[in-house]
């Protein structure tokens, strides 16, 4: 393997705290959204965002994701059908009470319009070991990778305007059927992408202080 020279830009320490700052006060902003209106998204901002999810590290550079982008009508369709039936029966009987008692504060149940309103869904998918044909190579720190790369791609999507929502229905097998993917393919997350609908609502969450989720030594 070849290597080149790091391309590093120095900051003032002044301009290290800015940017630091006016990162966190924008990606503080981004809400997990369920309510979203119809309304098209520019052509290529999700494909730069995808671009952005895809730059992430990942173990031994093995880039073990693949994301599907869904638009058509038909297929969000059939996701939502699908999506439901888990949903109903994790609602109805798969859920302890523990974990339904912590849900209903988010007035959620097994109902997902979000799925058929949300313009763009996007599903990432997890890559145990590449398939080039006869040749199959196993992937390392797969979930770990999957997981930076849904990160940035949060990131990138609340960056550019657009709301979210992180979704998994469980299981989440008939994401491979409906989108036709490979046998070394799982469905990891699927993501909602838009704009909030004009009267959408979020719950008013208050976060861990940072003295509560970290420690300096």
């Amino acid at each position: 393997m070849k290597f080149q020279r790091l391309e590093f830009k120095n900051y003032s320490e002044k301009n290290m705290t800015k940017q630091s700052k006016s990162f966190f006060e924008m990606i503080k902003t981004r809400r997990t959204v369920r309510d979203f209106s119809e309304k098209s998204i520019p052509e290529g901002v999700i494909k730069n965002a995808v671009k952005v999810a895809a730059s992430a590290p990942s173990g031994a550079n093995k880039q073990p994701w693949h994301f599907v982008i869904v638009k058509d009508p038909d297929i969000k369709k059939k996701i939502r059908d699908a999506a439901e039936k888990e949903e109903k029966a994790f609602y109805e009987y798969r859920a302890p009470d523990s974990w339904l008692k912590d849900l209903n504060q988010f007035k959620t149940d097994w109902n997902k319009p979000f799925l058929e309103k949300a313009p763009v869904l996007i599903v990432i998918f997890r890559q145990s070991y590449s398939d080039r044909g006869s040749t199959r190579k196993k992937n390392y720190y797969v979930s770990e990778s999957v997981g930076i790369a849904c990160g940035f791609l949060l990131a990138a999507l609340h960056n550019a305007g657009l709301v979210t929502l992180t979704h998994t229905p469980s299981p989440m097998g008939f994401l491979e059927k409906i989108l036709n993917r490979p046998k070394n393919e799982k469905a990891f997350l699927l993501i909602p992408v838009g704009y909030p609908d004009e009267k959408a609502e979020v719950p008013e969450l208050i976060k861990k202080p940072y003295t509560e989720v970290a420690t300096t030594l």
